[in-house]
């Protein structure tokens, strides 16, 4: 398997911590290619004809996104599920993905609004709207996070992905504050070789 990449991406990380988590990282040959929202890598669109990151080309066919290529790696590998067959806690892990998956989307628009956009061009409003979601789902998983124990699904690998974004590129959103529990779970999740193996490095 191959999977087209950028270290920084959470959406990537994601997928890679998936892979140590169910056993498969070895099996996967990583590939950097230059991901943007404004510009089209001809490698990536190869593939995948929005051009998008993670990309998994596989003998099965070419998978994306994040979500859809976590699963495909879970249905192959032989342990524990990340994405429960049924019932309540099929619904909860999925839900938690798609609210941590949210929250990335709003914090890399944000990025892109704030590093990409000329400065003359850029909108408060909009920043202020994304800032907004990413402030009403960190409470969300405040909410619930003394529930999430020590289990790992795709819900605890899309929350702690997306608190690690959170870390890595808005150091100013202090999402700590006042939010014990999500912070307890963090610091343990944090600690699990899977993230350890997929910390990305400052660009």
């Amino acid at each position: 398997m191959k999977l087209l990449y950028a270290p920084t991406s959470p959406y990537v990380r994601k997928v890679l911590v998936a892979a140590h988590e169910v056993g498969l990282a070895d099996a996967i040959e990583v590939v950097p290619v230059q991901a943007s929202p404004t510009g089209r890598d001809a490698e990536t669109t190869v593939h995948n004809p929005l051009g998008k990151i993670p990309t998994l080309v596989t003998e099965d066919g070419v998978l994306f996104d994040s979500r859809v290529i976590c699963e495909y790696l879970d249905a192959r590998a032989p342990g524990p599920r990340l994405f429960p067959a049924e019932g309540p806690a099929r619904w909860s892990a999925l839900a938690r993905q798609a609210l941590a998956d949210s929250l990335l989307d709003a914090a890399l628009l944000t990025r892109y609004e704030r590093t990409l956009r000329p400065v003359h061009l850029r909108w408060d409003a909009w920043d202020a709207g994304q800032i907004a979601k990413i402030t009403a789902a960190l409470d969300r998983i405040e909410a619930s996070a003394a529930g999430f124990g020590g289990s790992i699904d795709i819900g605890a690998i899309a929350t702690g992905c997306a608190l690690a974004y959170l870390d890595f590129r808005f150091p100013d959103i202090d999402w700590r504050k006042e939010r014990p529990a999500a912070t307890a779970w963090y610091a343990t999740f944090a600690g699990r070789p899977s993230m350890a193996a997929t910390t990305p490095r400052q660009s």
